[in-house]
């Protein structure tokens, strides 16, 4: 059943190869999100899982960060059907992606390099979210899983309307106590063998729960008019004391919404095809705070309390000129960002000694973008350029204005029916955010920083037979003025310094039989900077492959087992922060089984050796909790796992 699904898929993508970007090498796409996401609903796990370039970056058991090709930060951007939503940690306890769950995903596309000239801030790389869309009918899901540590997670959604007015709507409850890596170690007892077992940073009570998170979703499309259609969409998250063991606080809550009014016209002329405006609205409320830790006063405990809300405009054109596709559009955005600390009393709650921690600021961004595209006769050409003015302003503080282009030419040449080859340039821009700016106490900003510039070749080979599926790519990327933390007496100091990077992804997919299918993959990467002693760059992991057997032993019922493995750490920043680690490999298995039409059980294994390993790195733009010996400490990946998730469709 697998083959000829992969059969039929295959001979499609080859008859519309002329018009269908699906076929890109530039981009890797994840589909049927929700229905992978069989632990939790983390995106960061999933992405990792399925898209070779992304590391995650271990930081909880929940709301974890990634890396696409050793960027992350500011220098890859994120989109939610057109909406961008950023974090209020500037210790990333919150990152974009953690703003969405996976239950709530249809597809993402993942763009590696500076190939996105819609979005602002797509410096080295993008992920784009698509969300789940009402339907005609009614349909829905309700969902149950359960699994070790005390990990519990329960969802619906349910969809339903007519060919005029649509409607969707969707809630997931999950939590967990700690995990506890391969020695049987739950994260507070990792922090105490840290830092020993009666200092400031370990807890007070070592077996609270590690997370709770909640997240309801609301859409209704209408058909206005004839090829007319209006969308409303609102997504909150709400999660509560999240454990972060390795940091100094932990977040005592994360909430989150995401509203966005969008319109369309489709069908507008035989050359004016299409017309889009989008308007979304998002914030972010986040305190972290000491109140779960020994700490130094016994009778109080500190709280920095960070919010930031976006906001932004989007009207984006489709138009056929002959034989060119062009869009055209206008983007523009405006981000607040302002956090305070105060001290608060154990027993009383009352706050005291409040401060400004981050300086209120406003960064306002207004572009014109376009991009065209062509196919002549084996060759399909995509241009785009990004014409972009940003203005940081911030209360006491020095303003900031920016210019900058983006541009990319992106080709793909069809040798034959099966073999295609890539070939892209790209030079994309992002300006320094209030953190890097204006920062105070160990790590500094810097008022007079430079916006980063990414001057990037990529090239790619793709093959496309009956049994298999092979795409390679390999990139070069020139940084220039790249933000970077550099030592400024005891603390660090944010400076712009140049650099470069390099590396490449791998992915096979072979049917070995009709039932019996293998995929693997496989990324490295490289990074230099110049005017360091140590001229590593940060956040560069390295050698990565995953191995999958899957077995089909009948329809829609598959079993799985995959095998991870990592290089040694070894090519470390150690003047930033960084440890050499060591390698692992780390070993999965999971049965997805078909009871009935609308009945769906997994039941997996992850981690079923029982490994402790390590898997992302300390880089000091994140404030981790001293390990002795001038290293700090880093969070051990989850010991075996054992899970169960129920499915029943409608």
């Amino acid at each position: 059943m697998n083959k000829i699904i992969f059969l039929s898929l295959s001979t499609t993508l080859l008859l519309l190869s002329a018009e269908l970007e699906e076929v890109c090498i530039e981009c890797d796409c994840v589909s049927e999100v929700a229905q992978k996401a069989k632990t939790s609903v983390d995106l960061a796990t999933t992405l990792k899982q399925n898209i070779p370039s992304i590391d995650m970056n271990r930081r909880s058991a929940i709301a974890n960060d990634i890396y696409i090709r050793g960027q992350k930060r500011d220098n890859i951007s994120v989109d939610i059907d057109g909406s961008k939503v950023y974090g209020a940690c500037p210790n990333r306890m919150d990152p974009p992606i953690s703003h969405i769950i996976a239950s709530q995903i249809e597809d993402i596309e993942v763009i590696e390099g500076p190939y996105d000239v819609e979005n602002f801030g797509t410096l080295s790389g993008g992920v784009k979210i698509k969300t789940k869309k009402p339907s005609e009918g009614f349909s829905g899901r309700i969902e149950g899983g359960y699994g070790g540590f005390g990990f519990r997670k329960v969802g619906f959604d349910v969809s339903g309307g007519d060919e005029r007015i649509r409607a969707l709507v969707g809630y997931t409850y999950e939590d967990s106590k700690q995990y506890k890596d391969g020695n049987g170690d739950k994260l507070s007892k990792q922090l105490e063998k840290n830092v020993g077992s009666s200092t400031a940073m370990t807890y007070r009570d070592g077996d609270l729960k590690a997370y709770k998170k909640q997240s309801a979703t609301a859409k209704i499309f209408v058909k206005t008019l004839e090829d007319q259609e209006l969308r409303l969409s609102y997504t909150a998250n709400r999660s509560d004391d999240i454990l972060y063991a390795n940091s100094k606080m932990d977040a005592a809550y994360d909430d989150s919404n995401i509203y966005s009014v969008g319109y369309s016209i489709d069908n507008i002329g035989s050359t004016y095809k299409k017309a889009d405006i989008e308007y979304y609205y998002s914030d972010v409320d986040h305190p972290m705070d000491g109140k779960f830790r020994v700490g130094n006063m016994p009778n109080m405990y500190m709280t920095n309390h960070l919010k930031t809300s976006m906001q932004g405009l989007k009207l984006k054109n489709s138009l056929n000129l002959d034989s060119y596709r062009l869009t055209i559009g206008l983007d523009g955005s405006k981000r607040m960002w302002k956090g305070e600390s105060y001290m608060t009393n154990r027993a009383s709650g009352a706050i005291s000694n409040q401060k400004v921690s981050l300086v209120k600021t406003k960064t306002d961004n207004s572009a014109l973008f376009a991009k065209i595209d062509k196919t002549a006769g084996d060759f399909d050409i995509q241009a785009g350029l990004r014409l972009d003015h940003s203005t940081i302003k911030a209360d006491t503080k020095k303003d900031r204005d920016f210019n900058s282009i983006s541009l990319n030419l992106q080709t793909t040449y069809h040798i034959n029916y099966q073999n295609s080859i890539f070939l892209g340039f790209g030079v994309a821009s992002r300006v320094p955010d209030a953190r890097e700016l204006y920062a105070t106490g160990d790590i500094s900003g810097n008022a007079n920083l430079k916006q980063v510039k990414n001057r990037e070749i990529d090239l790619g080979y793709k093959a496309l037979y009956d049994d298999f599926e092979f795409k390679i790519k390999g990139f070069y990327s020139n940084l220039d003025d790249y933000i970077y933390l550099r030592k400024d007496g005891t603390g660090y100091m944010f400076d712009n310094v140049d650099g470069y990077s390099y590396g490449g992804e791998s992915s096979l997919a072979y049917f070995i039989t009709d039932e019996l299918s293998l995929n693997a993959s496989a990324s490295y990467k490289r990074g230099k900077k110049k005017g360091f002693a140590n001229k590593n760059l940060a956040d560069m992991a390295p050698l990565r492959t995953q191995v999958a057997l899957e077995y089909e032993y009948m329809d829609d019922s598959t079993l799985t087992l995959e095998m991870q493995n990592s290089a040694k750490w070894s090519k470390v920043d150690s003047d930033a922060g960084e440890q050499k680690l060591a390698g692992w490999s780390a070993y999965n298995a999971k049965i997805d089984h078909a009871i009935n039409k609308n009945l769906d059980v997994s039941i997996g294994i992850n981690n079923i050796t029982n490994k402790t390993y390590i898997q992302s790195n300390s880089y000091v733009d994140l404030t981790l909790v001293g390990a002795g010996g001038g290293t700090t400490m880093l969070l051990n990946e989850m010991g075996r796992f054992v899970y169960m998730n129920l499915t029943y469709k409608f």
